[in-house]
């Protein structure tokens, strides 16, 4: 059975990633790409679907013993796990060097005092657990082949073969150091070259360690933001700049209900805002290769844009269900693709003009393909702007006229106009002054009730939702009006918490809502960070800092925060690690170092 979802650590090498449980089992490993089939799928149903466990031996029948301490080394993404056993302390090493080559998973066994009986198990299933591979020997090396996949396993360390899975016995003593290696390569071609641990270890440290070096935040929550940063960086996808919003599918938002998705695509909203923080914190570079990505994946045609594409920029994610997994603790269904990619959302035209103008604000190079992009966007809005859709929570009821959708299509206007007047692009400047003034005016006559002051979710409707928070964050309305103080303090009431966490939007107690699904969900951690963010505009620090310093108690003791946070269960939900809780935590921490709204 697969641990609690905090219970996981992350490790990747910026074009796919794996969780590693408590106990030393990795339960989750995508190959050679963050939405290829997985070939460990334990995460989603049993260890029949494939996993790899590495720890201490232990007797059949018991539970695996979970590690004492566990920590990444440094500012890096290399985790290191101890066991303390009877017979001495043991240390485990799992990485994913930097891909040169073939994509590998490497974890080096260490003996720290006494002599530690060990043991590996590695059950391979191909196609999210379904595919039961040919494991043989070749040339000495073990290899596991089906269809267009192989995967070759190294170490020094003697194994065998039982039920359909490798295992490795063996003991370790003090200083001792034994490692293994997957290996993935297309069955057709040659073999991986032999893997080098130690030199890939030295190598992958030096990785992050160079690349953190960069970070220009060394304000008091240096740790969190570092960890949240060095986390966005693992969901890049280096060959291309696409970000994912999570290396998950199905993780349930609701523990045994549907709301279960698959989240290893590139979300425009959610690259947009992570590329926002990467900027922010001094990465230039992670910002060029995404507005390339932008380009390549919107082409000439920005009247269709998707919400969503594949991490090279692929437009077909056709949405399934893999009838065979049973679900992370029998949450069904586990889907593969995602059919909200061809939604309307009007918000996103906003949220991608806005990193576009933040990335020239900057000084990121001129392209001037990037500023024709972006006309073209406003010129799509400026005849489609008044349309209902189904907004940022990409709801599967009826379009709506989403407060927060018009919103951000007056933030695409607004920086466009920016642009325009800086120089560098050109365009009907009052016209497009006028839509600015058309859409704020509608959305303040429209999306505002005057007798509670407050905006509301969308145009007619009662409910709140906790977009809204994001008006002052945009400037649509400046942080001391009227308006945005009702909205806050509306949400706080209406939308939070027993422990003061905010929900998106009403559930309807289960039965089935705006969303068109049944079931309720947890506090969505990033709106939370959005009304830490919202306290400390309007003057109320130190109740942002709580709300923050809170929020940070949430995350894992790795520093990994999923999407939400169940306050029934006490325990995090949804795909993890999540980019949309990383990228709020960063810019909060940002804002309320700014202000010198902190402890100590």
């Amino acid at each position: 059975m697969a641990g609690r979802i905090e219970d996981y650590a992350l490790i990747g090498d910026m074009q796919t990633a794996a969780l590693v449980c408590r106990d030393g089992t990795v339960d989750w490993l995508c190959l050679p790409r963050f939405d290829s089939h997985a070939i460990f799928a334990g995460l989603l149903g049993t260890g029949e679907h494939g996993f790899w466990r590495m720890g201490p031996a232990y007797a059949p029948g018991a539970e695996p013993p979970t590690a004492a301490r566990r920590g990444y080394r440094g500012d890096s993404l290399v985790l290191e796990s101890e066991w303390d056993t009877p017979r001495g302390t043991v240390r485990v090493t799992d990485f994913m060097p930097p891909r040169d080559g073939a994509p590998q998973l490497i974890r080096i066994v260490e003996g720290v005092s006494g002599r530690v009986p060990m043991r590996s198990e590695l059950r391979m299933r191909f196609s999210y657990g379904r595919v039961v591979p040919w494991v043989h020997k070749h040339e000495g090396r073990t290899v596991a082949v089906a269809g267009p996949d192989s995967v070759w396993f190294d170490t020094e360390a003697e194994t065998y073969g039982k039920a359909l899975t490798t295992y490795a016995d063996f003991t370790v003593s003090p200083g001792e150091r034994i490692a293994f290696t997957i290996s993935w390569e297309p069955s057709h071609k040659e073999p991986p070259a032999l893997p080098e641990p130690e030199q890939s270890l030295e190598a992958t440290e030096d990785f992050w360690r160079d690349w953190v070096e960069h970070c220009t935040y060394h304000g008091p929550y240096r740790e969190a933001v570092v960890r949240s940063l060095i986390t966005l960086k693992a969901l890049t996808y280096a060959p291309t700049g696409g970000i994912v919003a999570a290396p998950t599918t199905s993780l349930p938002e609701d523990i045994g209900g549907v709301r279960n998705w698959d989240y290893r695509y590139t979300w425009l909203r959610d690259a947009a805002i992570t590329l926002s923080s990467l900027l922010r914190t001094g990465y230039r570079e992670e910002a060029r290769a995404w507005r390339e990505w932008l380009l390549r994946a919107v082409a000439g045609d920005p009247e269709n844009l998707q919400i969503m594409y594949g991490i090279a920029g692929e437009r077909e994610l056709g949405e399934a269900e893999l009838d065979w997994l049973p679900g992370y603790e029998n949450s069904t269904p586990v889907r593969v693709g995602n059919g909200a990619a061809h939604q309307l959302q009007l918000d996103v035209y906003g949220e991608v003009t806005e990193a576009l103008h933040l990335a020239h604000m900057t000084g990121l190079s001129r392209n001037d393909y990037a500023s024709l992009l972006q006309l073209k966007l406003i010129r799509y809005l400026e005849d489609h702007w008044q349309e209902p859709d189904e907004g940022i929570w990409e709801v599967r009821g009826p379009r709506r006229h989403f407060v927060h959708s018009k919103v951000m299509a007056w933030v695409a206007v607004d920086r466009t106009i920016k642009l325009i007047e800086s120089g560098d692009a050109d365009g009907p400047l009052e016209r497009w002054k006028q839509l600015r003034d058309d859409i704020h005016r509608d959305v303040c006559e429209k999306g505002y009730d005057k007798e509670r002051n407050t905006f509301t979710q969308s145009y007619g409707s009662q409910e709140l939702d906790a977009s809204l928070l994001l008006i002052p964050q945009m400037g649509f309305l400046p942080p001391d009006d009227k308006r945005v103080i009702g909205t806050i303090e509306a949400i706080q009431r209406e939308l939070s918490t027993s422990d003061g966490f905010i929900l998106r939007y009403p559930t309807e107690g289960g039965s089935e809502g705006v969303d068109g699904l049944p079931g309720d969900e947890g506090a969505f951690l990033a709106c939370s960070f959005w009304m830490a963010d919202d306290l400390a505009m309007i003057g109320r620090v130190d109740e942002a800092r709580k709300l923050f310093e809170k929020l940070l108690s949430l995350r894992n003791d790795l520093g990994l925060l999923a999407e939400e946070w169940d306050p029934r269960l006490q325990r995090q939900v949804g795909n993890f690690p999540q980019a949309f809780s990383h990228v709020p935590l960063i810019d909060t921490a940002l804002r309320l170092t700014a202000s010198g709204a902190y402890g100590g």
